[in-house]
Formats: C-alpha cells, structure tokens, sequence
C-alpha cells in the first residue's frame, strides 16, 4: 500500500515537472519568435534605406524624367493644375479650328490658333495633345514636354502615356549629347595655359559681369561700369540708393566666400554652407535677415512657397538631398540646376534667395570644373519662365536652360583667348548699357564669374 501511495506521488511529481518545463519551453519559444521577428524587421528596414545606393550606381543614373513633379522635392504642383480656366470654351473652339486649318493644309494658320488654345487653357489634355502631335517633327523636346504637362493632369490618359512613350528615348539621347558637346568644350577650356593673360583678363571682365547681371535680374539699376566701380574703389555713385550700393558690395563679399572658402572644401556643400552665403549677399543691405531663415509668408508671382513654420524643415530635406548619393549620378549641371531650383522653390529668405540660388549653382559647377555661369540680365524672362515651368511638374526646360548658359559662357572663353589672323573681323566693344534690346550685350563679355 505505502509502495502505491509513493509511486503515485512520484508519478505527480514527474507530470508537474513536464508540465512546468512544456509551459517554460513554449515561453521560450514565443520569445524566441519575437526575437527573431524583430531582428527581421530591421534588416528589411536596412535593406530598404541602403540597397537602392548599392544598386543605382551599377545601373546608371537616374534620367531626369522620374524627377517629373518635383524631383523628391516638397512642391505640390498639382495645385495649379486643378484651377478652373476661365476661357475653357474658347480654347476648345480655337483647337477645334486649329484643326480644320490643319486639314486643309494651313499649318501656319493652324500653329498660331494651336498656341492660342494652350494660352486659353494650358492643362486641357486634348489641347496639349492635339498642339504636341502637330510639331512633334518640327520640335521633339517640345512636344514631349506637352505630353508630360497633360499626363500631370491626366496620368492614365493612354494617348498621352503612348505619346510619351515614343518621344521620351529620343529626347532623352539629345539631352545627353547635349550634355557630351558641353563636357567636350570644358576639357577645349582645360587646355588653355594657366597664365594665359587672355584668361585671366576674361575671369576679372567675369567677375563683374556676375554682379552686375545677377544683381539686374533683382531689379538693380547699375551698369556694368557703375557696378565694377563701386566694387575697385568702394566709393558712392550718384543718383544711385545706399541699398543699391549694398547689394553689389554683398554680392562681392559673397563671391570672394566662395572663393576663398567654399571652393577649397573637401566635403559636400550643406545648407549651412548656404547660409553662410545669403549672409553675405544681404549683409550689407539687410543685416537683420542676412542668413536667418524668414518668419513671414512670401509670394513669387503666382507661386506660394511653403509657409514661414515649415521652412526649416524643408531645408532640412534638401540638406539631406544635397548630402545623399542621388546627386552624385547626375551630371554636374543637372545637380547645379535642380540645388538652384529647389532653393528658390522653398525660398527660404526673406530676400536675396535668387542670388544665392545662382551663387549655390555656380559653386557646384565650378567645384566640378565647369566656369562660374552668367544668367543674363537680357535672359531673365526666359529664367522666370523655365522656373515656373519648373513648379507645374517639369525641371527639365530649366536644366535646359542652364546648360545653355553654361555653353554660351564657355564658347565666349575659348573665344577671348583665340588667336584670330590680321584682318579678322572684331568682337564688338563692351557696353554697360542697361537696355534688353542693346545688341552689344549679347555678345562675348557674358563671361564667367569668380576666381
């Protein structure tokens, strides 16, 4: 009996033992489970953040189209698309004539009402369909750039995405020989000497064309002459304002920063580095904002940038951008273009942000040997245009426009230090006319900027 009641007992021991160490096992398991469910999470997670700059640089960079609205930028240009055009019906009754002059083979007819129609209603989808499709032949890069303004307001049209689709290889070939000529013409600029007196006589004309020009498109009214003699001698003009004075001596400081400091830095240009620069360009005409980011809502024509309580951080998106491997798979000007536009996008100032947007170009083309770029006073209506094209959804017309710039600036150096034979017609004088229509001021002197 006492053998029964002992073998019992420990048969209860034995099953209290089981049981206790079953639950402890599935304990053990579950935390296991977690454990390794967590350490999953993260390497998705670190997969995700490092793998597409594992992958990119293996299969070339980025094209400029997938940056279409905004290029990761914080603009939502969708805004503009979805207002009501007041003249709908007539933009629809021209292209309804554009075509019958096509018809009956009056293209010149049928081109104006075209463009009238895309003035009336510039987001119709048919509109810009019907105009692409005419001078598709004439003007591809046009063309597709209509395509992609009428699949930002309609994104499945099939016509639009078939259009597209046909156009874009081949614009995409001349941007980038476009491109290859401009990379062709700086090594040409390589090769001249370093003490070429040629050269160095055209980076000083450079220089003050820079201030003169960058300082015009803001309004300035000095001349070239009046702007490089405030700079050499520091002394008043008259008839000119005290602000006027400070914004050319601001831009000299500016420049001689980028000179001095920011040329010479190993590392990634940052938005402090920016900063540094607006403090510069607006010291000396306004102090008290020289460098701070504004506190007030500003208006550029008929953009709205974002709101003072979101600037900084958006400023902190593009530092991350400017910092991020992306711009290093795009070709120098690319990046030059899209640091400026994004800039001026945010608008982060209160004043001076077009002149430190084409500051912060011209350092991110010089630090990858291009030549400080003049955006002319002449060519500002084009630059406004570009970059208003630029916040419905298409950087690209601006990088175009850029790169155009970039041309002409290093054509006109290689041009000052050509040796011409006797007789050989000369470049003509240089004027400090303020006047858009002044055809002097369309020739060589559009020098490069600062060294």
């Amino acid at each position: 009996m006492a053998d029964g009641m002992t073998q019992h007992c420990d048969l209860c021991k034995r099953l209290r033992l089981s049981l206790h160490w079953h639950i402890k096992s599935k304990n053990m398991t579950a935390v296991v489970q977690l454990i390794l469910a967590s350490l999953t999470g993260v390497a998705v997670a670190l997969i995700a953040t490092y793998l597409p700059s594992i992958w990119r640089p293996w299969f070339g960079r980025p094209s400029l189209e997938s940056y279409a609205p905004g290029f990761n930028l914080v603009l939502a240009p969708q805004k503009a698309l979805e207002e009501k055009p007041p003249l709908h019906g007539e933009a629809l009754q021209a292209l309804k004539v554009a075509l019958e002059m096509l018809n009956d083979g009056k293209r010149d007819k049928a081109l104006r009402l075209f463009k009238q129609a895309e003035a009336l209603s510039p987001h119709h989808p048919d509109i810009l369909l019907h105009y692409g499709e005419f001078i598709e032949e004439e003007d591809i890069i046009h063309a597709e750039h209509l395509y992609v303004r009428a699949l930002a307001v309609s994104p499945g049209n099939s016509r639009a995405l078939a259009n597209r689709g046909r156009t874009l290889p081949k614009v995409r070939q001349l941007d980038q020989e476009m491109l290859d000529k401009i990379d062709g013409k700086r090594d040409e600029l390589f090769r001249i000497p370093k003490g070429s007196l040629a050269m160095k006589r055209a980076v000083t004309e450079a220089y003050y064309q820079h201030i003169y020009h960058t300082n015009a498109i803001e309004g300035n009214t000095m001349t070239l002459s009046m702007t490089r003699a405030v700079v050499e001698t520091r002394m008043a003009i008259s008839g000119k304002s005290i602000l006027e004075h400070n914004e050319v001596l601001g831009l000299d400081e500016a420049m001689k920063f980028i000179n001095g400091s920011l040329l010479q830095k190993q590392e990634k240009i940052t938005v402090d580095d920016i900063r540094e620069i607006h403090r510069r360009v607006l010291g000396h005409a306004h102090p008290l904002e020289a460098g701070r980011y504004r506190t007030t809502q500003v208006y550029v024509s008929d953009h709205v940038p974002p709101s003072p309580a979101d600037v900084e951080h958006h400023m902190n998106e593009f530092n991350d951008w400017l910092l991020s491997r992306e711009p290093e798979m795009l070709h120098p000007i690319e990046f030059a273009a899209l640091a400026h536009y994004k800039l001026v996008y945010i608008h982060p100032f209160t004043d001076g942000n077009g002149r430190t947007g084409r500051l912060v170009m011209n350092s991110i083309l010089m630090r990858a040997g291009f030549p400080p770029v003049i955006i002319r006073y002449q060519d500002r209506h084009d630059y406004y245009e570009f970059l208003n094209i630029a916040n419905h959804g298409d950087v690209r017309p601006f990088i175009r426009f850029v790169a155009r710039c970039t041309e002409r600036t290093i054509d006109e150096y290689l041009s000052v230090t050509t040796i011409y034979p006797v007789g050989h017609s000369k470049h003509p004088e240089l004027t400090d006319a303020h006047d858009l229509n002044h055809e002097g001021d369309d020739k060589w002197p559009r020098l490069k900027p600062y060294i």
